[in-house]
């Protein structure tokens, strides 16, 4: 899906005038500082339709004139276009304030194509200087960046620095996903923010698969929580099985595309008698090798045999290859290092290189 970003004009793009607030002469055009450096640095380097969302209080009216409006809006796209920077849409609202029009900001009145589902509005961000533009943004389902010098509530990310808007939007779009299973068997929820600080709110029932995954949040230094309810008065089959495909499933959503991330990770950990090692790779193709042998039927309230099938099943709808072994005497602190391994080995994998947003394949998909 497509991501966008609707950006105003006045105050964001172009200095607005604080006599009329309007761009009607060339004393009065000018860029706000750092713009159109880094339009083009987020145009050319980052995957985002660029989305022009202005009002024009009275355009075409006596108040302002059509000829006061398009010399300098004509050169401004001019501008911008030699530099590299095109529009892929311009929306102008010519209303005034008191009609209420649905068609001006924060109404969605002009955007309505970008309601109809072939946007991810949800990691689309609108960047403007009024909090009418952080309105639209919440009416679209979209994210808000606002040009200020004072920080707000409620708003994803404040500044009055463009330098800073392409730093958030390069190194700071949310990857998170909430993934909810449910059947006769289980019913889970997960939600996961792959760039969260070891957060962590497990409660599968099962004391020790907790406390593992409680491994994977804090040395994946991930925000994870795990509600599960199963059928535990059966075994517990069900419940780590389906643990490990919602699980799975939440990564791949929360890396979407996989744009800039380093794709591999690997690990080697050592716990008392025990050697662990983990290597993933989130190619697209699941994959599982396992190389770790156990000879208890359980550790804690935990089966043995499900250690292999937890894996499995994240691999299966993570979509990654996971290749993991052990060495050692001690059960639990194999298991235990197995876990934390493969949490350090995602830490790796999920990581962002700032200065490469490509998608880590020659493929150019994965």
């Amino acid at each position: 899906m497509k991501k966008a970003l609707f950006i105003d004009r006045d105050g964001t793009i172009l200095v607005e005038p604080k006599t009329d607030y309007q761009v009607d002469s060339f004393e009065k055009f000018e860029f706000v500082p750092k713009a159109i450096r880094n339009l083009y640095q987020i145009y050319t380097a980052l995957d985002y339709e660029f989305v022009m969302v202005t009002n024009q209080d009275g355009l075409g009216t006596d108040s302002y004139p059509e000829d006061t409006f398009w010399p300098y809006q004509n050169k401004m796209l001019d501008i911008l276009k030699s530099e590299g920077i095109e529009f892929a849409d311009i929306l102008i609202d010519r209303s005034f304030e008191h009609e209420g029009l649905p068609t001006r900001k924060p109404g969605v009145g002009m955007m309505k194509k970008y309601l109809e589902g072939a946007y991810d509005l949800a990691n689309s961000y609108v960047i403007g200087d009024r909090l009418t533009d952080v309105q639209l943004a919440k009416n679209l389902g979209a994210k808000a960046i606002l040009i200020t010098e004072s920080p707000k509530a409620d708003v994803d990310f404040c500044t009055n620095d463009w330098d800073e808007i392409f730093s958030f939007l390069k190194g700071g779009a949310s990857r998170t996903a909430t993934v909810r299973r449910q059947t006769s068997e289980t019913s889970i929820l997960v939600e996961l923010d792959l760039d969260g600080s070891g957060k962590m709110e497990i409660e599968t029932g099962l004391g020790f698969f907790d406390h593992m995954l409680e491994q994977v949040a804090k040395h994946g230094n991930l925000d994870l929580k795990i509600q599960v309810k199963g059928d535990l008065h059966i075994d517990e089959h069900h419940t780590i099985e389906d643990t490990g495909l919602a699980l799975g499933e939440a990564f791949a959503k929360a890396l979407g595309d996989k744009r800039g991330i380093t794709r591999y990770g690997f690990f080697l950990l050592p716990m008392d008698d025990v050697l662990a090692q983990a290597a993933l790779d989130f190619s697209g193709r699941p994959w599982t090798v396992w190389n770790a042998a156990f000879h208890r039927e359980k550790v804690g309230d935990m089966p043995t045999e499900m250690f292999f099938h937890f894996f499995k099943s994240f691999s299966d709808t993570a979509k990654a290859n996971l290749n993991i072994k052990v060495e050692g005497e001690n059960e639990h602190h194999k298991i235990e290092a197995i876990f934390k391994a493969f949490a350090r080995a995602i830490r790796m994998a999920v990581q962002r290189n700032l200065n490469d947003n490509t998608i880590p394949s020659t493929k150019g998909t994965l």
